[in-house]
């Protein structure tokens, strides 16, 4: 049986006259791998008596730990001397400007900034927010709405519709957020405050408008609500929205199949060289559509008119954003242009609060 003390010098020496890593770990099999010499030694042990065992069994281990000692040795020293070559080759340029830190060159959405905006305003107000899907059902998008069955709403040119069941029903995608207005009065019992931002598709694509955009609606239902306290929660949501001390409102009758009666909201502006001054001035800019929500709408979603009634309201995410912010473009906001993102975006840490302000 070799000798121990000579098979550790001879290992030892082997892991010294490694050059390299891929050298060191041939040293390493060929003493502790599957048939390495010292692995060899070790089943060795079984053969022995005890009292043989007792004895050649810390020699031989204590050989082991000594040659893992050494590999851990020789590996760090070929570390240090990778390290210290790339020191010795690389260089720093200290008259370049430092890089940003990730948090401070990435930027949140608008539509994402102004979607917690409002949501933070409405919260204060003890609204809830309320989600659906954006694949709907043409009886939760139109007929429980108190769309006819000719409404134009309904043709091709103006939504999104996917092919035909077999049983000749189709799916859509939702025209409006409204829908959730309907899953939440058949899931939920009065009273009813919600939100519901999300978004929306629709045939359409120009400066002001998108295939796609975003849209948040209010639902209120209960017993005792009517149009004053709508125009009491536009006029405050206007109000802290667009960070004004005063806003004039003007109400303007409309119609909409879901609400009677019906109302569009023009909100007092001032018009000056491309911007938009709210709260002063003498100009008037249509912000959102309103009013009380329909019976049908009330009987189509299981709640009698005659006990309940309600408010709902429904504006642009994107266009009150273009509007608070002076975007020219709505199409700018889906182009994914990192220079459009970095003027217009904010700050990943400065959260919307009411306290704190809205606007970082």
């Amino acid at each position: 049986m070799l000798d121990i003390a000579q098979l550790e010098r001879q290992i030892l020496s082997d892991v010294e006259r490694a050059q390299d890593e891929s050298a060191l770990e041939a040293v390493r099999i060929a003493a502790l791998g599957k048939s390495g010499s010292v692995t060899a030694l070790l089943k060795t042990l079984g053969a022995l008596t005890p009292e043989e065992r007792k004895r050649r069994g810390p020699l031989i281990n204590g050989l082991k730990d000594r040659v893992n000692s050494a590999l851990s040795a020789r590996r760090e020293a070929f570390k240090q001397a990778a390290l210290q070559a790339r020191l010795n080759t690389e260089s720093i340029d200290v008259t370049l400007p430092v890089r940003e830190a990730p948090f401070e060159i990435g930027r949140v959405h608008p539509i994402t900034q102004v979607t917690d905006e409002l949501t933070a305003i409405f919260a204060d107000m003890g609204f809830a927010v309320a989600e659906g899907p954006d694949i709907e059902t043409d009886d939760y998008n139109f007929t429980k709405l108190n769309f006819p069955e000719d409404h134009p709403a309904r043709d091709m040119h103006d939504t999104f519709f996917f092919h035909p069941k077999p049983d000749g029903s189709r799916l859509l995608l939702r025209t409006h957020t409204s829908p959730v207005q309907v899953r939440t009065m058949l899931t939920q019992k009065p009273p009813i405050r919600v939100i519901i931002p999300g978004r929306t598709y629709r045939c359409d694509s120009d400066q002001t408008h998108t295939p796609m955009f975003h849209q948040v609606e209010g639902l209120v239902i209960d017993r005792k609500s009517h149009l004053g306290h709508l125009k009491w929660i536009l006029q405050e949501f206007c109000k802290a929205f667009f960070e004004v001390d005063k806003v004039g409102m003007r109400f303007r009758p409309s119609f909409f199949p879901f609400t009677e009666p019906s109302l569009e909201v023009d909100i007092q502006c001032r018009r000056d060289k491309g911007d938009i001054r709210f709260g002063e001035g003498d100009d008037w800019l249509e912000i959102l559509g309103c009013g009380m929500v329909h019976p049908n709408v009330l009987k189509n979603c299981g709640l009698d008119p005659d006990e309940f009634q309600g408010f709902a309201w429904g504006m642009g995410i994107d266009r009150i954003a273009m509007l608070k912010y002076g975007m020219s473009d709505l199409r700018a906001f889906f182009e994914a242009d990192i220079r459009w993102l970095s003027h217009y975006g904010f700050r990943p840490l400065d959260f919307p609060t009411l306290a704190g302000g809205l606007s970082p």
